[in-house]
């Protein structure tokens, strides 16, 4: 069927947009699959561009999905971070990388539903202002105001430096090698002042209660849980939301992912450090 066909081809895109809405692979193929249900049933009246009614269609629907989504994870233990998606190396297209990352996406959770729906639209997927009125049922010129003021606050916390992918997986094979080497000292060098650790093990296995700040403190962690949690882990490296990445294996068992986020000076301004089970069981799967 025609309607089958254009579904399919349209399908990496609503994951794509559902995935940067919620952050979970699950929650995104649930609602890319509600999407279909609705295709499926709409009148050919509708429907005047398939690409702008399906994204129209995921976009209200994330809008409940994430009003929902953060009351959850007020109670969920210790830092949320989103879960990550993981490649071989080199595979990820350049293109959307950033908006992908999980610095990115964990930095997205700062922002009102609202406001997360109208600045993914527009920014990552080029929506008019028209389409993103029409999915959030308000004016032009309030989505307009919706766009800036996220804009306005993801650069006041998250300062663009872009990095190339060479260097960015050289500094995360220095930054893993400093942590292995039990010195704090070592770790501490390659962070920001104010860098933050986040440490995702959603309260089933050891991890930081609360993101830990200060390149000092920062650093006495990492080496802490190379010594204890990593050590002996054969880590590989890896795309994980598009960016260098490394995966932790004990056996053939995937027990944690690291991401690291760098900033101005060639510092690293963020660690993300997944090791919560239900997370990393669906990690290694295609991209969005």
């Amino acid at each position: 069927m025609e309607r089958d066909r254009q579904f399919e081809e349209l399908r990496p895109r609503l994951f794509s947009l559902a995935y940067r809405m919620l952050g979970t692979r699950a929650d995104a193929e649930d609602l890319v699959q509600e999407a279909w249900l609705r295709w499926q049933s709409a009148r050919d009246e509708e429907i005047r561009s398939p690409k702008a009614w399906l994204t129209t269609a995921v976009a209200r629907l994330a809008l409940d999905a994430l009003k929902a989504a953060y009351r959850k994870r007020e109670t969920y233990v210790g830092p949320w971070v989103p879960e990550p998606l993981i490649d071989p190396p080199g595979t990820q297209p350049v293109e959307m990388a950033e908006s992908l990352s999980l610095a990115f996406v964990h930095l997205l959770e700062s922002l009102s539903p609202a406001e997360r729906v109208a600045f993914l639209l527009r920014e990552a997927f080029d929506s008019d202002y028209a389409e993103i009125a029409a999915a959030l049922d308000t004016s032009e010129a309030n989505c307009r105001q919706l766009v800036t003021r996220a804009r306005r606050h993801l650069h006041e916390r998250r300062p663009r430096f872009p990095v190339d992918r060479a260097r960015h997986q050289d500094m995360l094979r220095r930054f893993l090698a400093a942590c292995a080497s039990g010195d704090p000292s070592q770790v501490a060098g390659m962070l920001a002042d104010d860098v933050v650790v986040f440490s995702d093990g959603g309260g089933k296995v050891p991890s930081a209660r609360q993101p830990v700040a200060g390149a000092d403190r920062a650093a006495r962690l990492l080496t802490g849980l190379a010594k204890k949690g990593a050590a002996g882990a054969r880590v590989e490296f890896a795309d994980v939301n598009g960016e260098a990445g490394a995966v932790l294996f004990a056996g053939e068992t995937l027990i944690g992912v690291v991401a690291i986020d760098i900033g101005g000076h060639g510092r690293i301004r963020a660690v993300f450090l997944v090791n919560n089970p239900e997370k990393l069981t669906k990690a290694i799967m295609a991209r969005p």
